[in-house]
């Protein structure tokens, strides 16, 4: 199965990929949009170019599990993914991916301009990669 994983920020929203087998999952692009509707029709054509059958979305929770506004903006705008693309949307915890994100860009003495152009997709790889050991070790 292919499945699409959302990194979705205000001003950027990094996408990745996995492969079929659902081994591993790799950077697609950062999308940068402030418009809703904008956001969700580019997503739906990464989606159906990639023929995704699946999508995987970060919930971004505070440390002790609440859910604020971005928390509820998330689920908003996944409800409207999911009309745009027919395809089931999957929330999963985000916590800490940014930062787990920053120190795999040190770790690789990315800086600058170009870490600020990836750090969304490379969380919403994490993101993905989670989810694939989930459901790994949940089957």
């Amino acid at each position: 199965m292919i499945i699409l994983s959302i990194d979705y920020g205000r001003a950027r929203t990094g996408i990745a990929v996995c492969d079929k087998g659902e081994m591993i999952a790799s950077p697609v692009t950062v999308i940068t949009e402030y418009n809703t509707e904008r956001l969700v029709e580019k997503i739906a054509a990464v989606a159906g170019e990639r023929r995704a059958e699946q999508i995987v979305m970060g919930l971004p929770r505070n440390m002790d599990g609440s859910e604020g506004e971005s928390a509820r903006n998330v689920r908003e705008i996944s409800t409207l993914i999911e009309n745009a693309t027919g395809l089931k949307v999957v929330l999963r915890d985000e916590r800490c991916t940014t930062v787990t994100a920053h120190g795999y860009l040190n770790v690789t003495n990315t800086r600058g301009k170009k870490r600020k152009e990836i750090v969304d997709s490379v969380a919403a790889v994490i993101i993905l990669q989670d989810y694939l050991e989930f459901r790994r070790n949940t089957k």
